[in-house]
């Protein structure tokens, strides 16, 4: 396979950027996640893929249910607090307005377009991510936005290094 193609594919596909937000055992976690999709539409399902390395992979391994944050050109700022911190030394939720749904899931108020979200299977092919396959709870709109990209977003340092990687789930 190259390496290159690869690259050149998947950056032109440049996607757009989300917030995950989980919470289990009263410990709140979110990160910056890239890779995330709708994967049914009657009922719905969408799919996201957690970097192992993070500590809302670990969270979400004992989670059920989860808030995906639709972020707009104009949310940089919030990518580059859940995108280049780790959740276990900081607490990326200060000094914002957080809701906390039915589920103990924190809710962002700053990004209203979300998802609320039930896990119903978690898979891991072995490598740096583990995709989790989850239910639409509900939708919530703000309305039309211009989504941030990856491309909007490729001088933020990521919190851990694929490397950084759980070894098991």
């Amino acid at each position: 396979m190259s390496d290159e193609a690869f690259e050149s594919l998947m950056t032109s596909v440049d996607p757009p950027l989300v917030v995950v937000t989980t919470a289990a055992e009263d410990e709140r976690a979110g990160c910056l996640v890239g890779f995330h999709s709708q994967s049914s539409i009657d009922s719905g399902h969408y799919s996201l893929w957690l970097s192992k390395a993070n500590h809302t992979y670990r969270t979400g391994l004992r989670a059920t249910h989860f808030a995906v944050h639709f972020l707009t050109d104009q949310d940089h700022a919030l990518a580059e607090r859940f995108g280049t911190a780790c959740s276990a030394e900081t607490d990326k939720f200060a000094d914002l307005e957080v809701d906390t749904d039915q589920h103990g899931t924190p809710l962002l108020r700053d990004l209203p377009n979300r998802l609320l979200l039930e896990r119903i299977a978690v898979l891991d092919d072995g490598g740096d991510h583990v995709c989790l396959a989850t239910r639409v709870l509900s939708a919530h709109s703000g309305g039309p936005f211009t989504p941030l990209r990856v491309s909007d977003a490729d001088d933020l340092e990521p919190g851990h290094p694929a490397e950084a990687r759980a070894v098991s789930p």
